[in-house]
């Protein structure tokens, strides 16, 4: 693994694939319109802000070991209130790439009268739902039978990312989650904090991550307490990631890649963490309901984005907040137009779509590549000033 020249190439590899353009995937024979901005990357890499290395954030994790339950939550807790404060990306949605879309969306059709596009979805879905579970301890895993046999009840699936070096991992939980169809990650290799302490700590280390990945046959990663660095991570030897919120001031490490859509991380893709996690509401902020994630799921919705929760088996130890799970999953079936694959298959759907192409041919409108089955052409006009978008059959 060349970080410094191989690990340059595929990151830079992964910005030419994230621009507004390559988001839509618009018609090949449209030109941008005169001005337009098409690059979102800075915001994807999260490089609006110094990725430098923060000593408090260092020094936590160097004690945390040392620390009881209940004092690492007042800590957290205290800090609410400073992280709060932040305003961008904004809590609990970050408009500026939505706009973005819309505005180039206008851009393009005060141009070129009609737009043709790729659906981000494939069969005419209208947005994407997955459901990720990071396992802390193996008193998580010891849930996970309860959490799915709730799940397939109502219909869903998961993935279940596991920390290889950190507790005893009972294969036979295990076997039973992939007998079920959930799909196992990787979270890291210990969960201590250190893995972005410095470059040869990152490399030496994910040598090892990459070892456990090709037995388990897993392709997908989170990285412990979401520590993230999108130059390093690019050079990563997954399928997808599933590290960087779209927006949340409350992580350890705070900010956000402001996207609700997937993008891509050198090779890999990017499925940004859309949905507060279930520690960040119910622990850190105390609340009692499913209020915040029914209304930012509505908003996901509206632009067509993924919406993918993270909820710990560590933390569902009650009833009351089993009961909160539940009552999440039961509304999220009542969301018309949800799509909900494994993150693996969204990942895969996502590269597919990638290396397809809308384009015009002597019968109509079509689509080249790997999406021409399930995918979709969006017709985009402008009527009475309101862009609106229909699908081409």
């Amino acid at each position: 693994m060349n970080m410094s020249v191989d690990g340059d190439h595929r990151f830079v590899e992964g910005a030419e694939r994230s621009t507004l353009r390559a988001l839509l995937k618009i018609q090949d024979d449209l030109s941008d319109p005169p001005g337009a901005d098409p690059g979102i990357t800075r915001f994807l890499y999260e490089e609006y802000h110094e990725q430098s290395r923060d000593w408090k954030r260092q020094l936590y994790y160097r004690f945390k070991p040392l620390m009881p339950r209940w004092f690492q939550l007042m800590l957290r807790k205290r800090y609410t209130g400073v992280q709060a404060a932040l305003k961008f990306p904004a809590w609990p949605a970050e408009p500026l790439l939505t706009e973005k879309v819309e505005q180039y969306l206008r851009a393009l059709v005060e141009a070129h009268s009609t737009v043709h596009r790729l659906a981000f979805w494939p069969d005419g879905h209208r947005f994407c739902f997955v459901i990720t579970h990071d396992v802390e301890w193996d008193t998580g895993l010891r849930r996970a039978p309860a959490i799915v046999e709730l799940e397939k009840a109502l219909g869903f699936t998961s993935s279940w990312n596991l920390v290889p070096e950190r507790y005893p991992i009972d294969w036979s939980i295990v076997d039973g989650l992939k007998a079920d169809s959930c799909e196992i990650g990787l979270h890291g290799l210990k969960h201590d904090g250190r893995l972005f302490e410095s470059l040869s700590l990152f490399t030496k280390r994910c040598e090892k991550i990459h070892a456990y990945a090709r037995t388990w046959d897993a392709v997908g990663f989170r990285s412990p307490s979401t520590l993230r660095n999108a130059r390093w991570m690019s050079t990563m030897n997954f399928e997808y990631d599933s590290s960087f919120p779209d927006t949340d001031p409350y992580e350890p490490q705070p900010g956000g890649c402001c996207s609700v859509w997937p993008y891509f991380l050198g090779s890999m893709v990017e499925l940004p963490m859309t949905l507060a996690q279930d520690h960040t509401l119910f622990e850190i902020l105390g609340q009692k309901d499913i209020s915040h994630w029914r209304d930012k799921v509505g908003w996901i919705a509206e632009h067509g984005g993924v919406a993918v929760v993270n909820v710990h088996p560590d933390y569902m130890l009650t009833h009351d907040r089993l009961q909160l799970y539940e009552d999440f999953l039961r509304f999220m079936k009542t969301v018309p137009g949800m799509w909900h694959p494994l993150p693996r298959e969204a990942a895969r759907w996502w590269k597919e779509r990638n290396l397809s192409a809308v384009r015009r041919g002597a019968d109509g409108w079509h689509i080249e590549g790997p999406a021409a089955l399930r995918g979709r052409i969006l017709r985009t006009v402008s009527v009475n000033g309101v862009v609106t978008n229909g699908t081409v059959e």
